[in-house]
């Protein structure tokens, strides 16, 4: 989340610099979410193969490397090649870094600790700010891309401090229990792999539909169909919708330990679709900003919930391509929802616009029907 946001802040004096176009500068970003979702299929496959760590390690290596590039960048194509380059390890962290989260911890603090590890995609949204704040006014947007270098030292600690997963080991262990990536469809597999695929998918476009086109939505004059505020308001509302985010990310944790998995998910969906329904259907500023924190809390926080539900269904031999696979195909679908949501507002307007991730939401929640509960399972 901290590299999408760097190159979202530092976009418009990137595309002065090297002479982009507005539809250029979105492709990117739609090739950088598209990249993402073949490192996390191809990464979980890694982690499978490899072990956990190595992956882990192998992936903040490439996306941290790559962003770093980008500052380097001279033209156009060389800086669309270094995103694809940073979308395969972004999306090989999460894969291979929920797998091994997923197996450490015992089953009644999984969903804990997975919320946990997901709720540092917001403080990454929130310091990005900050370092573009403090970066670029001095030394210009490739300056900031440098930084992005800095996730590289991590790998030093999971070298050192970090172990391979246990279960992971003694699944190895066993010549026979070498999965392939078609078992995800196989026998009782088939149904709960396409049911979180969809549901995933459908929550994804929701959240990249309504977060990507928020910031236009109260920035833009009246006559363009906007709310029309300063980037100062603008950026007081944002915050206070991204401090809602993180608590919703570990909320949803200690949620879906208690009373269960399905419920939790479904609980936050709902409300989400309500929440972002209101949100787009007003225009006061002040009623925004009391939305805001809700709609970011549930709207986000179930996501948190995704890596738990996925390592209780998979076993060990095929979880990380199964949680990789799951979790990204969502991000190919979730590459076109700023494009389909800004033709809507074109057409018909933010609110008719913005409501379409609304009915997302509740489609991710019919999806439930075809996951099964998976609360207090003991990994193999």
């Amino acid at each position: 989340m901290f590299d999408v946001n760097l190159y979202a802040l530092v976009l418009a004096s990137l595309m002065l610099d090297l002479g982009m176009a507005k539809s250029v500068g979105g492709l990117l970003g739609s090739i950088t979410l598209v990249a993402s979702a073949v490192g996390g299929i191809a990464f979980g496959v890694i982690a499978d193969r490899y072990g956990r760590t190595r992956a882990l390690m192998a992936s903040i290596l490439i996306y941290s490397t790559f962003t770093g590039a980008c500052g380097l960048a001279q033209t156009i194509g060389q800086l669309a090649v270094l995103r694809i380059l940073v979308g395969l390890g972004m999306g090989g962290e999460w894969a291979s870094g929920a797998a091994l989260v997923s197996e450490i911890w015992p089953a009644e603090h999984r969903g804990k600790a997975l919320a946990f590890m997901q709720s540092t995609a917001a403080i990454g949204y929130i310091c990005a700010p900050i370092v573009v704040a403090l970066i670029m006014p001095t030394w210009g947007w490739r300056a900031v891309f440098f930084v992005g270098v800095l996730p590289a030292l991590l790998t030093f600690w999971i070298r050192r401090g970090v172990k391979e997963s246990r279960m992971w080991e003694a699944s190895r262990a066993h010549p026979d229990s070498h999965g392939s990536f078609w078992d995800i469809f196989g026998g009782e597999l088939r149904r709960p792999t396409i049911a979180l695929t969809l549901m995933h998918a459908f929550t994804s476009f929701a959240w990249w539909g309504f977060n990507f086109w928020v910031p236009a939505y109260l920035t833009l004059p009246v006559e363009q169909g906007g709310i029309g505020l300063s980037a100062y308001a603008m950026a007081g509302l944002l915050v206070a919708m991204q401090t809602g985010m993180w608590f919703g990310y570990v909320s949803f944790g200690y949620a879906s330990d208690r009373f269960g998995r399905k419920s939790t998910y479904v609980t936050y969906l709902v409300v989400a679709a309500v929440l972002v329904f209101a949100y787009a259907s007003t225009r006061n500023p002040l009623v925004l900003l009391i939305l805001g924190p809700p709609t970011a809390f549930f709207g986000t926080g179930h996501i948190s919930g995704f890596g738990a539900v996925t390592a209780e269904i998979y076993p060990t031999s095929i979880r990380g391509r199964a949680q990789g696979f799951t979790y990204n195909i969502a991000r190919l679908v979730s590459a076109g929802a700023p494009f389909a949501v800004g033709s809507l507002a074109q057409t018909y307007g933010f609110e008719a616009a913005l409501s379409i991730n609304a009915l997302a939401f509740l489609l991710g929640a019919v999806m439930w029907v075809g996951i099964p509960e998976t609360k207090g399972r003991v990994l193999e």
